[in-house]
């Protein structure tokens, strides 16, 4: 028997057209999205912490720079100033701190290719103080520039009157030029005064101190003054007019051809400046 159910009506070719592109269409924009990947995740980053060391956007932690002289105040005294030579206010006179008087101040010496030294002993203070400041320390100094005319030798030791010690910065000018190193200098107690003899004994361990840091700094003492390198003075004004430790650094002889190189390069007093920073820090830490 024939077939008894409806017949579909056959639909043209063309009709059916319309419907596959849609469907074609649909299966395109469903397929544009990876179903397990949001839009908003690389894929390589997701779960990444936004605090993680390191990822862009993030500031590490800084360390700052010990600084061990905080608090503390050095008084840098650079031997004589440039004005010295043209002028007679040098020769006035002034109490000496031991009853007696002496020159306002010197010209200094100078090496043979006519290398000042009150320009060595203001480079080399300049950086010193550079190395103080940047452990801390306030730094001032006896002098503004290389230009003026002194200060007086007695001035050159009151000025120190609120810091915690003094170093005034010298280079020796010995006639003899086989004379070569350093030497320091510190001053004689006045009496037997308790004060007195406390103030010369803190300044002798300052200078103690100074000569070790310039034997680590591979600078050798001058023999001509003791085995040790460190002298006691009573004819030193500054170092007289002190209320504080006090040491005067001849660094070395300007008149000795070794000596004098040193003196004259860039490098050579950073050595110099190096060794009295050392020297300063070891006692004031220490203190």
């Amino acid at each position: 028997m024939g077939n008894t159910g409806a017949v579909l009506p056959l639909r043209p070719a063309h009709a059916l057209l319309p419907l596959l592109l849609a469907s074609v269409l649909s299966g395109c924009a469903l397929g544009a999205a990876d179903p397990q990947t949001r839009p908003s995740e690389n894929p390589r980053t997701a779960g990444a912490s936004a605090s993680t060391p390191g990822t862009p956007g993030t500031v590490p932690p800084t360390t700052e720079a010990p600084r061990p002289l905080e608090g503390r105040t050095v008084a840098l005294d650079p031997g004589h100033n440039g004005g010295n030579a043209g002028s007679a206010e040098i020769t006035r006179q002034v109490d000496d701190g031991r009853g007696g008087t002496k020159d306002c101040n010197t010209t200094g010496t100078a090496t043979n290719s006519d290398y000042a030294e009150h320009a060595f002993n203001w480079e080399v203070a300049l950086e010193v103080r550079e190395q103080l400041e940047k452990h801390g320390a306030s730094v001032v100094l006896s002098r503004d520039d290389d230009e003026g005319v002194g200060p007086c030798v007695d001035e050159r030791g009151a000025f120190a009157d609120d810091a915690d010690l003094l170093v005034s910065i010298h280079a020796n000018g010995t006639e003899d030029t086989s004379a070569q190193g350093f030497h320091v200098i510190v001053p004689e107690p006045l009496d037997d005064e308790v004060a007195a003899t406390d103030l010369a004994a803190d300044s002798a361990d300052l200078g103690e101190v100074l000569v070790a840091a310039f034997e680590d700094a591979d600078l050798s003492p001058n023999p001509a003054y003791g085995e040790d390198g460190l002298v006691a003075r009573s004819d030193i004004a500054g170092l007289n007019h002190a209320s504080v430790p006090a040491a005067m650094v001849e660094c070395g002889e300007m008149r000795n051809v070794e000596d004098a190189a040193r003196m004259e390069s860039s490098e050579g007093r950073s050595v110099y400046a190096s060794a009295i920073s050392a020297g300063i820090e070891e006692y004031l830490i220490g203190d």
